[in-house]
């Protein structure tokens, strides 16, 4: 699974509900295309990738 979203607040919400019982793969944070990124396998087995997509919104 991948998804780009538009803001922090969106991802944040997104990587704690997944997180939730997943291994942490990435942590999220900033990435070299992205202000956040971040990597899990759920407790499903599935990996997703979220990232935001590329704004100033985050200062780091």
């Amino acid at each position: 699974m991948a998804e780009t979203v538009a803001g922090v607040e969106e991802i944040t919400g997104y990587w704690d509900r997944l997180g939730a019982g997943a291994a942490v793969i990435q942590p999220l944070g900033p990435a070299g295309w992205a202000p956040l990124y971040g990597m899990l396998r759920d407790r499903f087995g599935v990996t997703g990738v979220l990232d935001v997509a590329g704004s100033s919104e985050y200062s780091g």
